[in-house]
């Protein structure tokens, strides 16, 4: 019998304030998509910044991990929100 792992919802909000950053933002996305449910982005011209909102259905560590690596990249900026309602793996 297979072990289903337990997964969280959450929504992952990214702010990206240097465009030099999107390729690196978009080849982790990538690289998660598999736990990506959705993806909503919103370029603010006026700002000069884009804001995008990630909602993932993933174990902890990996969302933590995603977001992590985002955080390290220079000109973005991220925080999670985790509903709380576990996935069902």
């Amino acid at each position: 019998m297979e072990k289903s792992i337990e997964t969280r919802v959450a929504l992952l909000g990214i702010v990206v304030e240097d465009s030099s950053a999107i390729s690196s933002l978009n080849d982790l996305l990538h690289e998660y998509g598999s736990h990506i449910i959705g993806r909503m982005g919103l370029p603010y011209r006026e700002k000069g910044i884009s804001i995008i909102s990630i909602v993932l259905d993933a174990p902890g560590d990996v969302i933590s991990a995603l977001s992590g690596k985002l955080g390290m990249i220079r000109g973005i900026s991220t925080k999670t929100l985790y509903a709380k309602v576990k996935g069902n793996g």
